[in-house]
């Protein structure tokens, strides 16, 4: 899906989407307590995995016709990582918050259950930065995006999980820097060009019946 597939109707969505998921997603970092979500942060990074949906469509979509089979298999890994690990670890901090359930009780709890635990939570977890660094490289090796953006979507998808594991609050803001610059800056240059109507073709996915 390059940006002469997209219609401007699209353009405009997908902008916007670009805009709205890095900022939601960097802010509920500011509701962090000794490295875990309180409910408020829980609740904007939940929301911000809504919008980081379309985000994945759409940079993935980028690289569909040069490499078809990891668009396939790299979108199915993507939206594992975005639906089921980002809200986990909301819905995690939420629940633990409200409930006062200490971090060392919940592991416990968590200990009992190891398969969906794993799913759920430790191997899905990983899944959104991991996807995010991959496809930053595929995009790069494939120039479907600008060098730059994708450096700097490879640095925070690095910084992402480290901050995660250390729970260093300074270092999940830089992390989210890194991941936020690049998406919003995309999603800057669609909106652009919706406004200014330079988008006119419909995206591939619209197949006629010649």
């Amino acid at each position: 899906m390059s940006d002469k597939k997209i219609s401007t109707y699209e353009a405009g969505f997908y902008g916007l989407m670009c805009l709205i998921a890095p900022v939601l997603f960097s802010v509920s970092v500011f509701f962090w307590k000794d490295g875990e979500y309180l409910p408020t942060g829980a609740v904007l990074m939940n929301l911000s995995m809504v919008f980081w949906v379309p985000v994945m469509f759409y940079l993935f979509g980028l690289i569909k016709e040069k490499a078809p089979l990891y668009y396939c298999i790299g979108l199915v890994y993507a939206l594992y990582g975005t639906v089921i690990g980002g809200t986990a670890f909301g819905y995690l901090g939420f629940f633990t918050n409200i409930f006062e359930i200490s971090h060392r009780e919940y592991l416990e709890k968590l200990a009992t259950h190891t398969l969906g635990s794993n799913l759920l939570l430790f191997w899905a977890g990983p899944a959104f930065p991991l996807s995010l660094l991959i496809l930053s490289i595929v995009l790069l090796r494939k120039k479907a995006l600008e060098t730059w953006i994708c450096i700097l979507l490879m640095i925070g998808a690095i910084l992402f999980p480290v901050s995660r594991i250390l729970r260093i609050i300074s270092i999940a803001h830089i992390a989210d820097v890194f991941l936020s610059v690049p998406i919003v800056c995309t999603g800057w240059t669609l909106m652009k060009k919706q406004r200014s109507g330079t988008i006119k073709k419909p995206i591939p996915f619209r197949h006629s019946n010649n």
